[in-house]
């Protein structure tokens, strides 16, 4: 219907410029009563008009896509979906992050995240540059605790080369002793500059902090692990983790016939090895300071949720997350961004000396964390964790309305579902599910869990959660946080009253 109007408009306005161009030398007036004043010389709007050929309309709904998968005799899943975007995004994901670093390896992930996409025993790292760049091509890997991802994005008419690019460089890295020692250089540059990134250094001390086993874990290789790590010590962790049933590849804008010919040949031989258990962790709580001085104190509380294997929790904890909002006392997008969550209101818009406060969740398969992270002038550490503290408090005791809840829901459909729109999120979506529920849950599933979802929904999870032992990490001028026992007790009396 649109396409219609829009080419029925520009005709229109073809014709109107060829009577202009005519009367060009014309007087002004002239010029009026031939191309306005007249207006015998258009053609109705109801009459097509001769020689143009309209395009049927577009359909009033158009079938969403359907995810189509197979699972190779060894294990291996291929995904995709297609889409009529000209450009395909395909990531290769592995059932593989810190969590599975045992100490001889402590960095190896954090390690092969920027060794991706180097020399391989087929390719090196400049003829695989050049041919990425001669398909207009972009890469990029990321490591989780749980997961490696790496994702090519390329115009489709490439996926065979993209396919073959991607595999090579995930199957067959090369890890070259130069390539390696100079990622190992930047790597001790990198944690370096963690300290002057305040609320990243603090979430990772959340989790190594308040977890016990495999999630406390860094996810930034440790200084004193550095030394060890090695291109063999990368050869052997990758020939232990990566293999068939632990992997998926997955990709959006591509036709899955067309993939499996394509990924099938590549594939078939990885070894079927049997998928082990995922080491095992258990939330403990704690306390972490780090003194280092300054003008600012930042902390942080946190507490156990449920992970994503306890959907409608780990949705709640979304939902909760998005609620009490937040962010920086400057809203660097314009007047009013975020400005109506919870955080906002009742701290940032009321209490000068809090620079920052905003809420965060990290939820794995079997657990998550919630919590708050605040940074304030130093003689306003102690009231500001009450602070914190009182506002967890005022959510436990129903004190939200529905208004901020249905803001909430809103924001947090509306986040999921402008993601999805990025081809190379949904590739990656699409992979991580895959891995985590071994099937991809519709949409649809997420949006109507979060419709329903009530105030005694929120009110139950947070007395719930509160109720969890308390991780407290701090960083900067510590000397004005209070205790850690003082603090869990005060969430105890949050948690009774």
């Amino acid at each position: 219907m649109y396409r219609t109007v829009a080419l029925r408009a520009k005709a229109l306005k073809g014709l109107l410029n060829r009577n202009l161009r005519a009367s060009r030398y014309v007087s002004s007036s002239a010029v009026a009563t031939s191309s306005w004043g007249s207006s015998s010389l258009l053609p109705s709007m109801a009459i097509p008009l001769t020689g143009v050929s309209l395009p049927p309309p577009l359909a009033d709904h158009v079938q969403p896509n359907k995810l189509k998968t197979t699972t190779l005799p060894n294990g291996f899943k291929i995904a995709s979906e297609m889409s009529p975007n000209p450009a395909a995004s395909i990531g290769l994901y592995v059932d593989c992050g810190s969590i599975y670093e045992t100490p001889s390896f402590r960095g190896a992930t954090h390690l092969l995240e920027r060794m991706a996409f180097k020399s391989t025993l087929n390719r090196t790292h400049f003829r695989l540059v050049r041919e990425i760049e001669a398909m207009g091509g972009s890469t990029s890997a990321s490591a989780s605790r749980e997961q490696m991802g790496y994702t090519i994005d390329a115009l489709k008419t490439y996926v065979p080369e993209m396919v073959e690019v991607l595999i090579d460089s995930v199957r067959n890295p090369a890890f070259l002793h130069w390539e390696v020692n100079e990622e190992l250089q930047k790597m001790k540059v990198e944690i370096g500059e963690l300290a002057n990134n305040p609320m990243g250094f603090l979430l990772e001390a959340v989790h190594s902090t308040g977890y016990s086993g495999a999630l406390a874990n860094p996810l930034y290789a440790p200084e004193s692990a550095i030394s060890g790590l090695t291109g063999d010590v990368l050869e052997e962790f990758v020939s232990e983790n990566y293999t068939a049933p632990r992997m998926v590849l997955a990709a959006s804008g591509v036709d899955h016939e067309e993939l499996l010919k394509v990924v099938e040949p590549l594939l078939s031989d990885l070894p079927n090895v049997t998928r082990p258990a995922e080491p095992k962790s258990q939330y403990v709580g704690g306390d972490f300071r780090r003194h280092t001085g300054g003008e600012a104190t930042h902390f942080a509380l946190a507490f156990e949720v449920p992970g994503w294997n306890n959907e409608k929790e780990a949705i709640i904890a979304t939902v909760l997350q998005m609620l009490m909002g937040g962010g920086g006392s400057f809203s660097a997008g314009g007047p009013g961004k975020g400005m109506h969550s919870w955080l906002y209101l009742q701290v940032l818009n009321k209490y000068e000396r809090v620079q920052s406060c905003t809420a965060f969740t990290s939820i794995f398969n079997n657990t998550g964390l919630f919590g708050i992270y605040c940074c304030t002038s130093p003689d306003f550490a102690a009231p500001g964790i009450e602070l914190v503290a009182n506002e967890i408090k005022a959510v436990a005791q129903g004190k939200v309305d529905q208004k901020h809840l249905d803001r909430a829901k809103a924001a947090t459909k509306s986040a999921i579902l402008m993601n999805l729109e990025s081809r190379m999120i949904a590739a990656e979506d699409i992979g991580r599910q895959i891995l985590t529920y071994g099937e991809r849950k519709p949409i649809d599933q997420f949006l109507k869990v979060v419709d329903q979802l009530t105030l005694k929904d929120i009110t139950d999870f947070t007395s719930k959660v509160i109720a969890k032992p308390l991780t407290m990490a701090s960083f900067g001028e510590v000397l004005n946080v209070p205790s850690y026992d003082s603090v869990s007790s005060e969430l105890k009396k949050i948690e009774l009253s």
